[in-house]
Formats: structure tokens, C-alpha cells, sequence
């Protein structure tokens, strides 16, 4: 559901935007931080809305995720961000196998990634201290607007950057530059771990 609401708005943006770029990713935007509002309410008391693998290590570096089910939750995110990049696909009448072409690297992208990911663990982990009946609508707002306050449009997430790759739309990136997304999501993991647990300890 998240992947087809990246991709799917992503392609529908950029039809209807005539070229306009900011009205494109603004679609973009909006119809994701609306279905990560849908899916972390409807999902979170059954799975605990795991749909990101930074996340999930995240957790699981706190000591609330057995670190028996990382693997597994990481492979079904990433089995399930494919799977929705191939259904946007076949909804806009698109080839399902593609590989994009979309150029994402860069000193700026990377460290954008970082940003975004700490930032994302910062509202998550805030929010669940704070006010956790919130964290859906905290985590859906800070989305939309990382879309446009990062550089590299807030991926934050490597199942959503693997599949990302796999489509030469709106949305995608090039496979090439998928590892490096990655690994700045995963200092981004180490950062929040090191700040966040003592920032939001429980008294």
C-alpha cells in the first residue's frame, strides 16, 4: 500500500502537472503522508506498522523488536514494496519490469538521507513518549513535508528505496545509486539510536 501510493501518486503528479515539477511531487507528497496515516492506524496494533527496515533495527536497538524478526520483517518489506511498485505499474497501464533512470546522487542526497531518517525516528520515538495515539498523524505530517525540505525527497527507508529502483517513474531512482541511499539511512539509524534513547528515555 505504501509503494503504491508513492509510485501510483507519483505517476498521476506528473501526468496531470504538465511539467510542472511542484505540483507534481506536491501530489506526491500529500497522497503519501495520507496512506502513512491510513496503514500505521489500521496496522499498528497488529504489526506495530512495521514498513521500513530502518525502523524495525531501530526498535530492535532499543530492545523492543526480537532480533530474531528483523530478518523477516526486513524481507517481507521489501517483498511488499515491490509487489506495490508492480501494482501502480499495472494500474497506469505501465510495463511492470522496469529499472529507473532517475539520477539521485550527491554529497547533498546523501546527507539528506541521514536527515531525513534521524528525523523520522525522532518522530516516531518522540511521539510514542510523548503522545503515542498521535505517532500516525506525527509520522504522515513529517513525511510531507520532508518531501520537500530534503534534497533527496526523504526516502528514509531502504525497503522503499529498493523498490523505488525497480521503476523508471516519478518516484524511482537509479538501482546504481540505491547502496548509498542506504547506508546514509543506516547512519541515520546509528545517530537517532545514540541521541534518541537518551532524549526520550522514560524517567
Amino acid at each position: 500500500m505504501l509503494l503504491i501510493s508513492v509510485v501510483g501518486s507519483g505517476i498521476m503528479g506528473e501526468a496531470l502537472a504538465n511539467g510542472n515539477t511542484a505540483i507534481a511531487l506536491l501530489a506526491n507528497a500529500i497522497a503519501t503522508g495520507c496512506m502513512l496515516y491510513v496503514i500505521i492506524t489500521t496496522l499498528g496494533p497488529i504489526s506495530g506498522a512495521h514498513f521500513n527496515p530502518a525502523v524495525t533495527i531501530a526498535f530492535a536497538l532499543r530492545g523492543d523488536v526480537q532480533k530474531a524478526s528483523v530478518a523477516p520483517y526486513i524481507g517481507v518489506q521489501i517483498a511488499g514494496g515491490i509487489v506495490g511498485v508492480w501494482a501502480a505499474h499495472l494500474m497506469f497501464d505501465l510495463s511492470i519490469l522496469q529499472t529507473s533512470t532517475t539520477q539521485r546522487a550527491g554529497i547533498s542526497q546523501w546527507f539528506s538521507e541521514i536527515i531525513a531518517t534521524f528525523g523520522l525516528l525522532f518522530v516516531i520515538f518522540g511521539g510514542l513518549r510523548q503522545r503515542p495515539e498521535a505517532v500516525p498523524a506525527l509520522v504522515a505530517i513529517y513525511i510531507t513535508g520532508a518531501y520537500w525540505f530534503t534534497s533527496s525527497t526523504s526516502f528514509a527507508n531502504p525497503a522503499v528505496t529498493i523498490a523505488r529502483g525497480l521503476s523508471d517513474t516519478f518516484a524511482g531512482i537509479f538501482p546504481g545509486h540505491i547502496a548509498m541511499f542506504i547506508v546514509m539511512q543506516l547512519i541515520g539509524v546509528a545517530v537517532g539510536h545514540l541521541v534518541l534513547t537518551r532524549l526520550f528515555a522514560t524517567p
